[in-house]
């Protein structure tokens, strides 16, 4: 959507949430994290879009780029221990930059030393039931999922990952049937809601300056 649309067919213009998601984050850069087949790419690349002046980061692609080969290939050809610690490599160069959406591998997660970089943005889980995620991706390649019965390999797989998605800042559940444009627009709310709630520290401090009569000066 643009910054300004009319809204109810008459001459009133809305703001999107979106674009003035980006002053409040300050920098701040965006992970998103979830399951394969959450939408991670899709959604995370939208939210940058209409944020405006945010980029869109994707660490499989990248990591595919670097590789020189897919993902599936890179699983094949090195297994997973090597591609887990290509896929740190590849959060720790793109965690430096600035204001930027990041879509990360759906391991990614389970490995701790992966948060301290995660956790210098805010994180958003894209919380998605196994069974609506198997209607999405099946008949593709994922590596983890070549096994006799893939939905109960998903399902394992998403209560071994279960503590860790608690870390995230934002937890937006997605329903089947809700579109891209929805499940932006959901964590677009679910990040005001939460800057809302955590005010920066100068801003608490200020706060608290008003509440003892104090002046203040930023």
């Amino acid at each position: 959507p643009s910054l300004l649309k009319s809204t109810d067919g008459d001459d009133s213009l809305k703001v999107d949430p979106a674009r003035l998601l980006s002053p409040r984050l300050r920098g701040c850069n965006l992970y998103f994290i979830g399951m394969m087949g959450s939408g991670k790419s899709t959604v995370g690349d939208l939210v940058a879009r209409r944020m405006g002046t945010y980029n869109f980061l994707d660490t499989d692609t990248i990591l595919e780029r670097a590789a020189g080969m897919s993902i599936p290939e890179v699983f094949e050809a090195e297994g997973e221990e090597a591609f887990r610690v290509a896929e740190a490599q590849v959060l720790d160069s793109v965690h430096a930059h600035v204001r930027i959406v990041v879509s990360t591998g759906g391991g990614l997660v389970m490995r701790n030393q992966n948060w301290s970089k995660l956790q210098t943005g805010l994180v958003v889980y894209l919380k998605v039931d196994p069974e609506v995620i198997m209607k999405r991706i099946e008949g593709t390649d994922r590596p983890l999922l070549q096994t006799e019965n893939p939905l109960e390999t998903l399902k394992k797989l998403t209560e071994e990952q279960k503590k860790q998605y608690k870390k995230a800042d934002v937890t937006v559940e997605i329903e089947e049937g809700m579109s891209v444009e929805d499940v932006a627009d959901k964590c677009v709310r679910a990040l005001h809601d939460f800057i809302d709630d955590n005010p920066p520290a100068w801003k608490q401090a200020k706060a608290k300056a008003a509440a003892d009569g104090l002046d203040w000066v930023q």
